[in-house]
């Protein structure tokens, strides 16, 4: 029995990595490509991060994980493909209208941005979050923990994931800060509720949060309210990512901020959710990396790199206990040339898997290893 014991104790962690397609994914062809460079792609990574120390510390305390070997392909693209066809048929139009360079421009701008505004907008993006979940959640039941890899507009199905389905919001906080009568506030604090999200507020019709980050109750009495608050606990448990479910995330050859700018706005309602976010993100243990090549022209760096008290500092929240980190890694050398930097990143997989292994490794000693946090100080004060 001891015997047995021993040989249970001894299996390691299986962590899973879900990669995430981009814009101009949304043909057959691009599709294979897309596929053939995650198969391509992932043996490298799977390698690289089997190996790094910081990893090994960061996956597992008893140091014994793995990494899934069959790649996880979650595949958005094909869905905005019926409001693709119909901007390529107006495309058409102009065709005999513009000049030849105008037209090919028109179309290469067509191809590259539509997607990345069409996943945008709320009713594209929450069926997606939805079927994402779902293969988190069947991982987690396999006893899987996950990383997200999102690849250039797959990074904003990462943002809005973690936005939307993290149990970062304390629900009788929440109540005490929106506008609701005395009785409900009395009701919340008489039925405590654990964490929930953003998604679990919306499946149990409280409310939900607009596009300028308001939180929009529905438009019912008190008695109601307090029903649906009930319905709250069954939400979270189908609506949020399960505890433990996600161990963090990869974005690369990321235009988030570009897309996303707003979220600088001090006044931006959204930004109360994303402090949470980032508390729990950092007390929770998961990571959340950035990594571009420099001759990316669509590579954003998310943010400057930050310590603990720092980011306290800047986002006037309390972190206690933290576990997690938060890194941008964006002057990595692809030695490609600006026009084919964008899709080099599975041609040049040694050198990305490297770069996604560097960030990780000096974004968690950023943090926990003073000694590096000290050097990384003093040479940023130069």
């Amino acid at each position: 029995m001891i015997f047995v014991q021993n040989l249970t104790f001894a299996q390691p962690t299986e962590v899973s990595f879900i990669y995430i397609n981009g814009s101009n994914n949304n043909n057959e062809k691009m599709k294979n490509w897309y596929i053939k460079g995650v198969s391509k792609l992932h043996p490298v990574l799977k390698d690289k991060f089997e190996k790094d120390k910081e990893i090994k510390q960061v996956f597992s305390t008893d140091k014994k994980y793995c990494i899934n070997p069959n790649p996880i392909i979650f595949f958005w693209g094909d869905k905005s493909q019926r409001d693709l066809d119909f901007v390529k048929e107006q495309l058409d139009i102009t065709k005999a209208l513009s000049p030849t360079i105008a037209y090919k421009v028109r179309s290469m701008l067509a191809a590259y941005l539509h997607d990345a505004i069409w996943v945008q907008k709320q009713h594209n993006m929450l069926p997606i979050l939805d079927e994402l979940n779902n293969k988190v959640i069947e991982e987690h039941e396999k006893g899987n923990e996950v990383v997200l890899y999102g690849y250039s507009a797959g990074t904003f199905v990462t943002y809005e994931y973690l936005f939307n389905k993290l149990p970062y919001i304390n629900a009788e906080n929440l109540f005490e800060k929106i506008d609701v009568s005395d009785n409900v506030k009395k009701f919340i604090k008489a039925h405590p509720s654990k964490n929930t999200c953003i998604s679990a507020l919306s499946k149990a019709q409280i409310g939900v949060v607009s596009e300028n980050g308001h939180l929009i109750l529905k438009e019912i009495d008190d008695e109601s309210l307090e029903q649906n608050y009930l319905r709250l606990k069954d939400a979270t448990k189908t609506a949020c990512i399960p505890d433990n479910a996600v161990k963090g995330v990869v974005n690369f050859a990321s235009p988030l901020v570009l897309f996303y700018s707003d979220l600088a706005d001090p006044d931006y309602e959204l930004n109360y959710y994303n402090k949470l976010m980032l508390k729990y993100i950092m007390e929770k243990g998961l990571f959340f990396l950035t990594v571009n090549y420099r001759e990316d022209p669509l590579g954003f760096p998310s943010s400057r790199n930050l310590t603990i008290e720092e980011m306290e500092k800047i986002a006037d929240i309390q972190i206690d206990n933290p576990k997690g980190f938060i890194y941008d890694n964006s002057g990595v050398w692809s030695k490609r040339s600006v026009l084919f930097a964008h899709t080099a990143y599975w041609s040049t997989r040694k050198t990305f898997a490297k770069a996604v292994v560097k960030a990780f490794s000096n974004g968690y000693r950023l943090q926990y290893d003073k000694d590096f946090q000290e050097k990384f100080l003093r040479n940023n004060k130069k």
